[in-house]
């Protein structure tokens, strides 16, 4: 009974390190810069792409007026011709606030259509791999300091300290 218990909390510590590690490293973009931005007139998308930094894993978030427009990703033909025929998927779910995850490395189109694409409802971003940064070097007084501990290893250990008391 024991050898069970202790399989299950390693199982429970599994998926909550790859689920910690995927939160980590996914954020959402409002496309445009707001939950509404999606066929705004005042915005340029390409200006507003250029300034993000999109990886793996993120999330597009697509507000507009489901009345006037749409979300269809294409390939690159498809966005700079503005035609939505033969779209890779249509993004649109009826309520104007939809989103979509980059699960690749590469560069995506996205295009409203309906005609807002020629008046520039349409956004291409890259998404990359996260990459680490280096490590910084230790402090003189980085004995005292508790900033250097990983919050994750914290979280495993209160886990694991749950996960006994529960046996």
């Amino acid at each position: 009974m024991e050898g069970l218990g202790f399989s299950k909390m390693i199982l429970m510590l599994t998926i909550m390190v790859t689920l910690m590690g995927k939160m980590a490293k996914s954020e959402l973009h409002y496309v445009g810069g707001t939950k509404v931005s999606w066929g705004s007139p005042n915005v340029n998308f390409t200006t507003w792409s250029i300034h993000e930094q999109f990886y793996v894993s993120d999330w597009l978030y697509f507000g507009y007026d489901r009345h006037r427009f749409s979300v269809f990703e294409v390939n690159k033909s498809g966005y700079e011709t503005c035609n939505q025929t033969g779209f890779i998927k249509n993004i649109t779910g009826g309520a104007g606030r939809d989103v979509f995850q980059l699960l690749e490395a590469k560069p995506y189109y996205f295009i409203s259509g309906g005609g807002s694409c020629w008046q520039n409802v349409k956004v291409a971003v890259n998404a990359v791999h996260h990459i680490a940064p280096a490590p910084q070097p230790a402090s003189p007084n980085a004995a005292s300091d508790y900033s250097h501990i990983n919050q994750t290893f914290m979280v495993l250990i209160l886990v694991f300290i749950w996960g006994m008391l529960l046996n």
